[in-house]
């Protein structure tokens, strides 16, 4: 009777084991879940559902924790984010990224000889957008007060013991943040010793921004106090902030420092609600913000994938890789041409770009090797209209330096690998009763300037402009606008229900991440966590949106888990190879599992992405 239970006991855990087929095990929740890039963030998000508020309210915990905590942007970045209204059982798409200031010109920045806005310093900033798309967010979707929601960034903004991530890049940075005034008196507490950054634990404190926060909160409460709704007493916050004395110091502490910002640019921007872009694929479908951001990229190629059988081919085998490398290109190649904010003149194509057609015409050009000089195609025929830019198309094709064979990716410390897949942090939250949001938030990462006393690090999304309208006449800079980023939220449908949200950090290979996850579970059959973890490849053949916007036509990412006889496949169709243990984002995910009532988790094996659900 002993031998037979030990057996059964054996096989059992034999069992066990042999299911667990990813690194980090899958979330399971019934109630509610909170997944974003830091466990302390994950944990003000739990703090709030088990408050009773929504999915909105713990995504805005969650979003303000890490804007706190410096997960790679601050309160003074930009916002982006999808959400799911059961009510209406409709995707909205929340537009809080902040504009170019009053006197940035292209003028402005060839005068002193930059050929993108800079990288870092009061002139790359946007205006701040976080802080209202927050409130935006939570006014109109949320059920909590804001003090709720900022109670915990408000305690961390108090001190909180910071991660060895933060601090060490702190240090490493510290040369540019001693020019910034400010920044030094927030980040280096230990100025003149050897190490003047904060050490990995130690507790952090700003007192700057929690002071900020609080006036916030004050806002809040004198007009509950003097009768206002929930809704209006979050705008009356929001309106202290873009209008109101900490508008005024952030554009004081800003040009202080040489920045651009006047109190109109502050006090005239809003947060746009609007309607998201969508494709649908093999049944599914899938929304994207419009084409301010990058996310139209993942909807194009699914719409050239389409017209290939994917599954056939096997996942991550040479055909596979080759095919899905260079649909990417040719919708990338797209994106670096015809993106841009809509508010502006000219209007991007997007009728054509996300045509079907289109799309069949595009995968035409996909070949048995790899075509380093894809360029953008010409969509205005899918929408009956004629392309005005033709001639920047030729320039382009015959000028080599919008194609740039230059050396391939020199290892993981490469500095064009790194900044080409710099990341921010993303927010995914579900709850019972059917509201889903996604957010890649983003801006105001280290080295960040801060604006004055208010303790609010200020985005460095400028340098996503451009100066030459060869480059992009859609996103050529002007006061007002928005800049083409990277930053990519996405959702998926299919029946009228939530299938899968789903983000990911990671600069111009989010986009690329994305696709692969969404792939890797609708044509291969993964698992939420599977797919998050599995092994995925990257193109650096787009122009990168950050510095100096280079390129590196035909190199390629591979997992270092890819076969040899792939890698030789791949070499002789010219590709240039480099491999790391990790290419799979980190991706954060949820995916729905209506059979059972219940949601699934995914969150990568890669950085320190973490979720909590009930």
């Amino acid at each position: 009777m002993k031998k037979t239970a030990f057996i059964f006991l054996i096989c059992c855990l034999s069992a066990s084991l042999g299911a667990q087929t990813t690194q980090k095990p899958p979330l399971h929740g019934k109630h509610w879940m909170a997944i974003t890039g830091k466990p302390l963030g994950a944990t003000a998000g739990a703090m709030i559902f088990s408050q009773g508020g929504n999915a909105i309210d713990a995504s805005c915990a969650m979003l303000a924790a890490v804007c706190t905590m410096w997960d790679v942007l601050s309160w003074g970045g930009e916002t982006q984010a999808l959400i799911y209204n059961p009510h209406t059982q409709k995707v909205i798409a929340i537009n809080a990224m902040g504009i170019a200031p009053t006197g940035a010109t292209v003028d402005f920045f060839k005068e002193k000889d930059m050929q993108y806005p800079p990288e870092f310093g009061p002139l790359a900033a946007t205006t701040p957008g976080t802080p209202g798309g927050l409130m935006t967010m939570l006014a109109e979707y949320g059920t909590m007060s804001l003090e709720q929601v900022l109670a915990p960034a408000m305690e961390m903004a108090k001190g909180y013991p910071i991660e060895a991530q933060t601090a060490n890049m702190i240090e490493n940075r510290k040369d540019l943040i001693k020019g910034w005034p400010h920044s030094k008196k927030v980040f280096l507490p230990h100025l003149g010793e050897e190490r003047e950054a904060p050490h990995a634990g130690e507790i952090f404190v700003q007192e700057d921004l929690y002071q900020t926060l609080k006036k916030l909160v004050d806002t809040e409460k004198a007009a509950l106090a003097a009768g206002k709704t929930r809704k209006e007493a979050i705008y009356e916050a929001y309106d202290r902030f873009y209008k109101g004395d900490i508008a005024e110091e952030i554009v004081r502490g800003t040009r202080e420092q040489g920045g651009l910002f006047t109190m109109e640019d502050l006090s005239k921007w809003k947060v746009k609600i609007e309607e998201p872009l969508s494709t649908n694929y093999k049944g599914i479908e899938v929304y994207k913000l419009q084409e301010w951001t990058q996310g139209p990229v993942l909807l194009q190629t699914l719409n050239i994938l389409e017209n290939f059988d994917l599954k056939s081919m096997g996942y991550n085998s040479a055909n596979y890789i080759n095919t899905v490398y260079q649909a990417m290109n040719l919708a990338f190649a797209d994106r670096d041409f015809y993106y841009g904010d809509p508010d502006f003149s000219p209007k991007s194509p997007m009728k054509g770009l996300l045509s079907k057609e289109y799309a069949k015409q595009r995968a035409k050009l996909i070949q048995e090797k790899n075509d380093p000089e894809m360029g953008p195609g010409d969509p205005y025929p899918f929408q009956n209209e004629k392309n005005p830019f033709l001639h920047l198309l030729e320039k382009r094709k015959n000028d080599l330096a919008y194609y740039q064979p230059e050396l391939p990716i020199q290892g993981p410390d490469d500095p064009f690998l790194k900044q080409f897949q710099s990341g921010t942090t993303s927010i995914q939250a579900a709850d019972k009763d059917g509201w889903v949001v996604s957010i890649t938030p983003s801006g105001g990462w280290i080295p960040a300037v801060i604006a004055g006393n208010t303790g609010i690090g200020l985005s460095q999304r400028m340098q996503s402009f451009v100066l030459d309208e060869a480059l992009n006449p859609f996103n050529l800079l002007e006061p007002g606008k928005r800049p083409r980023v990277t930053l990519t939220p996405s959702m998926a449908l299919k029946d009228g229900k939530p299938f899968l949200s789903f983000a990911v950090q990671g600069g111009d290979t989010q986009d690329q991440d994305l696709l692969q996850l969404f792939l890797n579970m609708v044509e291969f059959g993964m698992t939420v966590q599977e797919a998050s973890e599995a092994a995925n490849i990257h193109s650096y053949q787009m122009q990168s949106s950050f510095g100096a916007h280079e390129s590196k036509p035909g190199s390629i990412t591979l997992n270092s888990a890819v076969p040899a006889w792939v890698r030789n496949d791949l070499k002789n169709r010219g590709y240039k190879m480099n491999f790391l243990e990790r290419t799979s984002g980190p991706l954060n995910a949820i995916w729905f599992d209506w059979k059972h009532s219940s949601f699934w988790g995914g969150s990568s094996n890669h950085g320190e992405d973490y979720g909590i659900a009930w």
